[in-house]
């Protein structure tokens, strides 16, 4: 089942309508990339930076959504000793709005602490083989024989981990919003759940994967829980958005300037041009659940019901005031009450729509007073960018862009069920109909709803789904019959791709890339991807 089939035959036709528009929502104006660094605080705080949000089914079991929720962009997987731990004085929150007024009904709290096992050690994870020990020649006082390495890490937890000094361990809460009071309705309790650390190396984790399989929780009522670092699900040739949109002209359509041609367009596991975000971790934190603990009536429903749909976004959050120890080696003092640093609903909003001296307020704000930021919708500066950049060549809509509204509010195509009094505030949402099954595999498509792949985006946001090159052709209206034109339906980066394979069972995101073994691609690295061979040159990829 799609959103059209479920809908009403004589109401089909305005839901292609709606579609358009809804998509057309998506505000670009700073530069294309999934909140990393788009505002000036979070510039400044990497560990509270929300990179990418995902809300969506589950694809092998349509009775569960999955939420995914990473931070800390841009992480080298090299950058020993300490890489990358999540921050224990963040509280890091996934929010669901399931009665359309864009404030949160049930929220997931994860809050992290970390343990330094063997203070002595220089890096925070050592190991080889079976252990090493010292040599005949080891000089006074360590006599030879003596332990000096421990076996290589192949647990989160007991013998295997000896090696594993830097660990984190996190708690889950999930309350639920009941008469305006906040009740727990599960929570991780006393159990302690492992936090998955960095790929140091083969040597230290032979077995990496086994070791991030092992983050994987179960918490019992259907729900499954991960925290960990990761590969980067997202793509994009960053340096040639920055540049002001300046796509690689090589990559592209002979005779056109940076527009895939069709064959390149249909390509979803090839790439013309860098990605570069490849080879780079982040961390990440997922979670899988029924869908019967979202909605509001604690039912799953039809696509065609309003009761299907939810809202989601996360957000982290720090303690209001810190007061630094006044000995060396003592514990900063921190406040009880919180101040939110960072929101995420869609992608691209806050990068791509608000104005650099409006994003801190942005960033802190709640999505049900975006009625502040309306404005910002209007007349989409990356809009006229890209009719610039392209010498007047991609035609743009005349704003007002009252057409960019319905991705803000509760309504057709994701709410085909919705009324007009269930729209809701103006909200920067990620709004999901959970009774759309997931998409298979092999249906699956770069460009979400853009391709016909109701599934995906803005159908909520896949890990896979290309929010870059969405973002920049529905900013010039493609979805309005009038601007569905050449080149304006062409327009891309040329990464339609992770440098790596996404895995098909919770949790989605590919395990972290290796400390010693990772490697990033480079502008003139263009190729594409398979999940047996991480990167092969433009002219040894699959035609098909």
């Amino acid at each position: 089942m799609n959103l059209k089939s479920a809908a009403p035959a004589n109401h089909r036709s305005l839901l292609a309508l709606l579609l358009a528009t809804a998509c057309a929502v998506l505000p670009v104006a700073d530069a294309l990339a999934a909140n990393h660094r788009e505002a000036p605080l979070t510039a400044l705080d990497h560990k509270a930076d929300i990179t990418d949000w995902f809300a969506f089914v589950s694809y092998d079991d349509p009775s569960k959504v999955t939420m995914i929720l990473n931070t800390d962009p841009l992480l080298e997987p090299a950058n020993g000793p300490n890489y990358h731990p999540f921050d224990p004085e963040v509280a890091y929150e996934m929010k669901v709005d399931n009665n359309f007024d864009g404030d949160e009904d049930l929220k997931v709290v994860f809050r992290f602490q970390t343990e330094i096992r063997a203070p002595g050690v220089f890096t925070g994870f050592v190991g080889a083989g079976g252990g090493i020990s010292a040599p005949t020649n080891s000089p006074a006082p360590v006599p030879p024989g003596t332990p000096i390495v421990p076996p290589a890490i192949s647990a989160l937890d007991g013998p295997g981990a000896a090696g594993l000094s830097l660990r984190q361990t996190y708690t889950v809460t999930i309350q639920k919003k009941v008469s305006g009071v906040w009740q727990t309705i599960l929570t991780s309790g006393s159990r302690k759940l492992f936090a998955v650390p960095a790929n140091v190396g083969p040597r230290t984790m032979p077995d990496y994967a086994n070791l991030a399989r092992q983050g994987i929780h179960d918490l019992g009522s259907g729900v499954k829980v991960f925290a960990g670092t990761v590969d980067d699900p997202f793509y994009i040739d960053l340096g040639a958005a920055f540049d002001t949109l300046n796509f690689r002209p090589s990559a592209f359509a002979t005779g056109v300037p940076a527009v895939l041609s069709d064959d390149q367009d249909g390509l979803d596991s090839a790439n013309f041009a860098s990605d570069a975000v490849a080879g780079y971790n982040v961390n990440s934190i997922a979670i899988e659940l029924p869908i019967s603990l979202l909605t509001s009536d604690g039912a799953r429903h039809p696509a065609t019901d309003a009761k299907a749909v939810i809202g989601t976004y996360a957000t982290t959050s720090r303690p209001r005031m810190k007061v630094q120890p006044t000995t060396p080696g003592g514990k900063a003092s921190l406040s009880t009450n919180f101040v939110q640093i960072q929101r995420m609903g869609n992608p691209l909003i806050n990068e791509l729509l608000i104005g650099t001296g409006d994003k801190d307020k942005f960033s802190m704000s709640e999505p049900k007073n975006d009625s502040q930021f309306a404005g910002q919708l209007l007349d989409p500066l990356l809009a006229r960018v890209l009719n610039a950049a392209y010498g007047g060549g991609v035609t743009i809509p005349t704003p007002p862009r009252l057409d960019l509204l319905p991705l803000v509010t509760y309504a057709a195509p994701i709410c085909p069920g919705c009324s007009a009094a269930q729209a809701g505030p103006v909200a920067d949402l990620l709004r999901l109909n959970t009774g759309i099954p997931p998409t298979a595999a092999g249906s699956r498509k770069r460009l979400g709803a853009l391709a016909g792949d109701f599934g995906g985006f803005p159908n909520g946001r896949r890990v896979s789904d290309d929010v870059t090159d969405i973002a920049a052709r529905v900013v010039v209206g493609v979805l309005n019959p009038a601007f569905n034109i050449f080149p304006n339906n062409r327009i891309g980066d040329g990464a339609n791709s992770n440098d790596v394979a996404y895995q098909e069972t919770f949790p989605y995101v590919a395990f972290a890339n290796s400390g010693r073994n990772s490697r990033h691609q480079n502008p003139g690295s263009s190729g594409c991807v398979t999940p047996t061979s991480p990167f092969r040159p433009v002219d040894e990829c699959p035609t098909n």
